[in-house]
C-alpha cells in the first residue's frame, strides 16, 4: 500500500460516521508505518532521490514529518549499506 492510499484511508476512517478509536488508531498505524518505509527507502539514483525528496517535501508542507523516526529513517537511507 502506498503512503498516499493510506494517507487517504486514514482521512475516511476519521471522517466516516461511527468509526470506532479502535478504527482511527488502526488506520493511523497504517499510514505512519507507510510514511516510514517511504523514509527508510534508500533511493540509489539520482530520479530516485529527487522523487524521494519532492514527495517527503509536500507530505512535510501538511505537517506530517513530526517524529523523530522520520528523521532518523531518512538519514540512515542515506547511509551507503
Amino acid at each position: 500500500m502506498t503512503h498516499e492510499t493510506a494517507y487517504c484511508a486514514l482521512h475516511r476512517v476519521v471522517h466516516r460516521a461511527g468509526s470506532s478509536r479502535h478504527d482511527r488508531k488502526r488506520a493511523d498505524r497504517i499510514e505512519e508505518q507507510a510514511l516510514l518505509a517511504i523514509c527508510s527507502y534508500p533511493a540509489t539514483s539520482r530520479s530516485d532521490r529527487r522523487a524521494k525528496a519532492k514527495y517527503l517535501l509536500t507530505v512535510e508542507a501538511r505537517g506530517e514529518l513530526d517524529l523523530e523516526e522520520h528523521m532518523q529513517a531518512i538519514l540512515h537511507s542515506m547511509m551507503p549499506a
